[in-house]
């Protein structure tokens, strides 16, 4: 990993959580010593019910909020929404989009994506975007392909190190407890880059590329090390703050 990748391990809740989880969010908040700090940046995405909380009780901390979808517009007629500016304005920081369960759920593209991702960027936030492959495309061995078109699809123009982190997140291992050897999250890290690389410039070099699907502490120190990994975005392990900062350990 290039010195200048200083690796983030950020946690999506997804559809849980309520308000007596910012119990969960403290004990995250008191294990995140400094020895930690010097290693990791930790985020934490909660519904957006809990957004505003969370943001006021890590405030003064250096665990971030972050939120896992936004819609692409600023504001207008959009029931049941929440614009990029909201969520900054509730504490976010940082947004997810692109996530597999978005796409599968409520039939997400990759214009769809990329125009939220932009959003993210004009309201000041980093665009966690995530891209991935399913089983099948996998066993038909279209994993780098598939990859590297939602790469181009989803990934804005103004990508920078700054405010844009890349999730990979191979759909089949996404709460199943299968995940790809060490060598194979290598080799799809190492296509986002050279991808990212080539598109957006030498720049590129430092954008974070973040490996999902069933991370938990026991296999997060091999994963972490793997070539082009800079940090994990943690589902279900990250629910429990003993997990959570298990996982960041890896970076002690």
């Amino acid at each position: 990993m290039a010195a200048a990748r200083r690796p983030l391990v950020a946690g999506n809740w997804k559809m849980n959580g309520l308000s007596a989880s910012i119990a969960e969010l403290d004990r995250i908040v008191a294990g995140y010593d400094a020895a930690l700090q010097a290693k990791v940046d930790l985020l934490i995405c909660p519904p957006a019910t809990l957004i505003a909380a969370f943001a006021a009780r890590a405030s003064g901390s250096r665990v971030a909020i972050g939120a896992q979808d936004c819609h692409p517009k600023a504001s207008g007629a959009h029931t049941g929404d929440l614009s990029a500016g909201m969520l900054r304005d509730a504490g976010a920081s940082a947004i997810i989009v692109g996530h597999s369960e978005r796409r599968a759920d409520h039939g997400e593209t990759d214009a769809l994506v990329r125009a939220k991702a932009e959003a993210a960027l004009r309201a000041g936030l980093t665009a966690i975007v995530c891209v991935g492959e399913t089983r099948a495309e996998r066993e038909a061995k279209r994993t780098l392909e598939v990859v590297a078109g939602q790469l181009s699809g989803s990934v804005p123009d103004a990508a920078t190190p700054e405010n844009v982190v890349v999730a990979y997140e191979p759909v089949w291992a996404i709460g199943t407890g299968l995940t790809p050897t060490v060598a194979d999250v290598a080799e799809v890290h190492g296509t986002i880059r050279r991808e990212l690389v080539k598109r957006l410039g030498s720049a590129a070099e430092g954008i974070r590329i973040l490996y999902g699907g069933s991370v938990k502490p026991e296999n997060a120190t091999a994963l972490l090390k793997a070539g082009d990994v800079d940090g994990a975005l943690v589902g279900g392990a990250s629910l429990k703050a003993q997990d959570f900062l298990g996982i960041a350990g890896a970076y002690r």
